[in-house]
């Protein structure tokens, strides 16, 4: 197992800078999930980790070593791509022996490796089949299995779950969970699925343009989002953010009149802020409820989703566009007008710069 740390890593593809000055450090044995919107540079950031692409500015240290000079198969790495790339003439069992094969290890020892890889991923029973007569599920344990005969002292993964309908997602998550448990091996995963990041990681990473926006545990970044980039990207359905106005401030709350003229107390020290300052008013769809008090919000449903358990119901409120998660016995008919209380003590301030009030 080992620590991985970036200092100052800078990556250009011709005059493009796509990761600006990233610092980051990896504890060993954390779980680290990158997340961020499609060209953001979480898997080049990956990928300069393993090896696969040269930074241009900037130190990476694996375990205390510098390994910018190192190759991929120096680094004491092991990359699984959302590509299974097995090859279909092999079958499992030599699938996963071949790297082992080209480096010369003892055979016994690749055996060793391999069967205990398939045990840790129960895939013993597959050791003599092709990838063809595996699942898909089976066939990334197969990937994943590759890795794991390495003996690597890092696991980075590259969006390994894409390739999976959302059944089998549901289980590959509970896998990774287990296989990280079971190893308390370093693990570095890229994914632009919310749930993957929020259930899989010790911390998350989130980066924009190339740069980190916040770094933290999953439920940190979600209820203290550090700016509104945070606050919309997590957190599925998205926070709802309406353009309000500051009305007063203290360091014991704040009070701010929406765009309808609404006032909207926030357990939140705005008292940075003065009397009319612009800014925006943040609240989860699950913090805000009916009610029928006139200070509230008021939106017209425009659209409702019924699951069961619960009901999403999408609305309007002037032009901003709002959420609310209901119990799934309320279900509210497009064209109803609500009036929505926000829980002070769950909502959410920024400034005009984007930037988060502190909550209370």
């Amino acid at each position: 197992m080992a620590d991985v740390r970036l200092t100052g890593v800078t990556k250009r593809f011709g005059t493009t800078e796509v990761l600006k000055g990233i610092d980051l450090e990896i504890a060993d044995g954390e779980f680290l999930v990158f997340v961020g919107p499609s060209g953001c540079g979480k898997s080049t950031l990956l990928r300069t980790i393993a090896g696969l692409e040269e930074v241009d500015d900037g130190e990476i240290a694996i375990a205390g070593r510098p390994v910018n000079d190192l190759s991929p198969s120096d680094r004491g790495i092991a990359m699984v791509f959302q590509s299974y790339a097995l090859y279909p003439h092999m079958n499992v069992y030599e699938n996963m022996a071949f790297g082992l094969r080209l480096a010369k290890l003892d055979k016994a020892e690749i055996d060793r490796r391999v069967r205990s890889a398939a045990e840790t991923l129960n895939i013993t029973d597959y050791l003599e089949r092709k990838p063809k007569a595996l699942s898909g599920g089976q066939r990334q344990r197969v990937a994943i299995g590759r890795a794991i005969v390495r003996e690597p002292q890092v696991f980075l993964f590259d969006e390994p779950l894409s390739n999976l309908d959302a059944a089998l997602r549901v289980r590959m998550r509970y896998e990774f969970a287990s296989l990280h448990e079971r190893l308390k091996t370093t693990m570095v995963y890229v994914t632009h699925d919310q749930v993957e990041a929020m259930t899989l990681a010790d911390r998350i990473v989130v980066l924009n343009a190339g740069r980190i926006e916040q770094v933290g545990e999953p439920m940190a970044l979600y209820e203290r989002p550090r700016n509104l980039f945070v606050a919309e990207f997590i957190g599925s359905p998205k926070m709802n953010l309406l353009p309000a106005e500051i009305v007063s401030a203290s360091a014991s709350g704040s009070t701010v009149r929406t765009a309808a003229g609404e006032s909207v107390r926030v357990d939140v020290d705005a008292s940075g802020a003065a009397p009319g300052d612009a800014v925006t008013l943040g609240v989860r769809p699950e913090h805000l409820g009916l009610s029928s008090k006139g200070d509230a919000v008021a939106a017209t449903v425009t659209f409702v989703e019924t699951l069961g358990h619960a009901t999403y119901a999408y609305l309007e409120a002037g032009e901003t566009p709002l959420t609310v998660l209901l119990p799934g016995d309320v279900r509210p008919a497009v064209g109803e007008a609500l009036t929505l209380r926000v829980s002070a003590g769950q909502a959410h301030l920024f400034d005009e710069a984007g930037e988060a009030f502190a909550r209370l």
